[in-house]
């Protein structure tokens, strides 16, 4: 009986220091949640890489899509089944609300990769990289229309307008430092990835609202892998119908990408999302980090596709991305002025 009143007292007081992070998180940990958001970036970028590798050698984007998310469902299964907390109240979630989390994890997961796996087909990966950044201000712009009124979430950040502006910039530098023209099939492409650009956002922030404090990120992802489970499905029947089974090097492809981009970066970016939910502008400093794609592709597709690299206007917009990341990280820094003490200690 001792040991149980030991071990219920020490989950009381782990469970006191959680509640406390997360009231306090608002205001401390918007450096920490950035540079988490760039982890994942670094992570994310195998995605722009793998899939044009893919494309160029003739993989089917359907099966690009719907395998890295079909890929990943066991291992996210596995690890909340091992983790504190277990699968129970994943279900309890998913029975609750079963539209809506079907609804909004298609629209977080199948509409943002899908379309992203087919513009992999129409240009190099940094481009399309460059091309994803406008989801930085379809975030923020999207906030009213995606909170209550009377939440202050809704309110757009005039710091972070500027910001993206100077992050959307340098995206147009990049892309009139690449192709130099815009065909049919590379605007196809630019269309399908704001259709993503505007879905992951979206996506994201409303599971947010349906996890709340019971889920936490890991959970969360389950909870989306599993509800957008009919989509993959559908989409890796399509891609059968259209092309045939996958190659072997396809499935190693989607299988890297679903270990560096699927679990590891996504769970990254959901983890920074999650600890500055309630703060506008530095919610949308972790979303600018997404820029950082755009760096780590252009650098890295060169070497490991041997494809031409950016010219010197492209490098100018990626640097022009990067001086808006590193001053969004700035601008979200909590001020010391007149600081309220936390909730949880006594004053």
């Amino acid at each position: 009986m001792a040991n149980v009143a030991m071990a219920n007292a020490g989950s009381w007081a782990r469970s006191g220091r959680h509640a406390a992070v997360r009231r306090r998180a608002p205001g401390g940990t918007a450096p920490a949640a950035i540079g988490i958001g760039l982890l994942g970036a670094l992570f994310f970028s195998s995605s722009f890489i793998a899939n044009r590798l893919m494309a160029v050698d003739g993989g089917a984007w359907e099966w690009s899509a719907s395998l890295r998310f079909l890929l990943s469902l066991p291992v996210f299964f596995t690890i909340v089944a091992m983790r504190r907390g277990g699968l129970l109240p994943v279900m309890r979630a998913l029975r609750a609300q079963p539209g809506r989390w079907t609804l909004w994890s298609t629209v977080g997961f199948g509409l943002f990769y899908a379309p992203l796996c087919m513009a992999a087909t129409t240009a190099p990966g940094w481009m399309v990289a460059a091309s994803w950044q406008v989801t930085i201000i379809c975030g923020m712009f999207l906030a009213p229309f995606l909170y209550a009124r009377g939440d202050h979430r809704r309110r757009i950040p005039m710091k972070g307008v500027v910001l993206s502006g100077l992050i959307l910039g340098g995206v147009f530098l990049a892309q009139l430092g690449g192709e130099g023209h815009l065909s049919w099939t590379v605007a196809g492409g630019v269309l399908a990835v704001l259709i993503a650009a505007v879905a992951y956002p979206v996506g994201n922030r409303r599971t947010m609202e349906l996890a709340g404090d019971d889920l936490d990120t890991f959970q969360r992802l389950l909870a989306m892998s599993i509800a957008s489970l009919p989509f993959w499905l559908a989409l890796g029947l399509a891609g059968g119908l259209r092309a045939g089974l996958p190659s072997s090097g396809q499935l190693t492809g989607t299988t890297v990408v679903a270990i560096c981009s699927g679990v590891i970066a996504t769970s990254l970016f959901f983890a920074a999302t999650q600890r500055v939910r309630d703060n506008p502008l530095q919610l949308a400093a972790v979303e600018a980090t997404q820029a950082g794609e755009v760096v780590f592709v252009a650098l890295l597709e060169p070497v490991i596709l041997s494809a031409h690299p950016p010219g010197p206007a492209a490098w100018t917009g990626i640097l022009a991305i990067t001086a808006g990341v590193a001053l969004y990280a700035f601008a979200a820094r909590p001020t010391t002025k007149n600081p309220a003490p936390a909730p949880d200690q006594p004053h």
